[in-house]
């Protein structure tokens, strides 16, 4: 099942892909929860009766998909956990050492409000030009843990997404703490559909992944070369903290970045950007000035 954000009256609502339409759920099924944390939170009863309304419904519940405005797939996760250099590639391309890239993985935070929906603009913002694309697979936790194990990881884990993690090169690298480079507001694409982990191999591996911009291919990899895949990520981040439903895990990017580029290449007003992760989806991000 696909599920997906869209605007109704000013407020991000619910729908159900149900190939060229959407079923809005706020309409065929009005006493499910209404964001995708509660939702997920509600485990595989929600989620059937979700799948189960989509499938019998007609009328004023289906919309078209077309000229859909839409919101980023979750636009209130309790946490965006992101994980920096997991593929070797990129980490050769960014940094000068390696030595300690497999020991441990980068993790550092986004916020809710850097998030744009699919077919929405990515801002460069007024103090930098220096906007970075970041093709990465999203992992949605679907049932709360901590301290858990690798080989029961997947069980906590309700779907996948993809996610453009735009980054602001200058200040991602103004000090040892990538904050303010992955955190100004509107660079992170996210969407356009949660697909449910049954249609996606297990832990989102083998497959391919890209970024074009302006048609053009600039990363291009499989999910399958992650260095800490997705059970090692809750793993290890459970070691941590807690993971609850409606979690985001934005799990790394490849190499051909922009900045590693000679000479860089960044995104700027006009551009439109791509990512697309096969049988998850495209998101597809114009590009203007903040």
């Amino acid at each position: 099942m696909r599920i997906l954000a869209f605007d109704k009256s000013g407020q991000p609502t619910l729908g159900v892909r149900r190939g060229d339409d959407v079923v809005d759920l706020s309409v065929a099924a009005p006493d499910l929860p209404g964001d995708m944390p509660a939702l997920i939170a509600g485990g595989d009863d929600a989620m059937s009766r979700a799948k189960a309304a989509a499938e019998g419904v007609s009328g004023d519940a289906v919309i078209s998909a077309e000229g859909l405005v839409y919101h980023p797939t979750i636009w209130n996760p309790g946490k965006i956990i992101c994980v920096g250099l997991n593929y070797a590639a990129h980490a050769a391309e960014a940094v000068s050492d390696t030595s300690n890239v497999q020991e441990y993985p980068s993790l550092f935070l986004r916020v809710a409000t850097t998030l744009v929906g699919h077919e929405q603009s990515i801002l460069v913002p007024k103090a930098s030009s220096d906007l970075d694309y970041e093709a990465e697979m999203v992992a949605v936790v679907g049932k709360s843990g901590l301290g858990v194990s690798k080989a029961n990881a997947l069980d906590h884990i309700a779907g996948y997404s993809v996610f453009n993690e735009g980054s602001v090169r200058d200040y991602q690298f103004k000090s040892s703490q990538w904050t303010s480079g992955k955190n100004f507001d509107a660079t992170g694409g996210f969407g356009p559909d949660f697909v449910t982990a049954d249609e996606v191999p297990a832990g989102g591996k083998g497959l391919r992944i890209q970024t074009r911009l302006n048609g053009e291919t600039m990363q291009d990899a499989n999910t399958e070369n992650m260095i800490f895949d997705i059970p090692t990520l809750i793993e290890i981040i459970t070691e941590v903290m807690t993971l609850h439903p409606g979690d985001v895990i934005v799990s790394g990017t490849p190499d051909g970045v922009g900045f590693a580029r000679k000479p860089p290449v960044w995104m700027k007003p006009g551009d439109v950007c791509e990512i697309d992760i096969e049988g998850i989806g495209v998101l597809r991000n114009s590009i203007e000035a903040a």
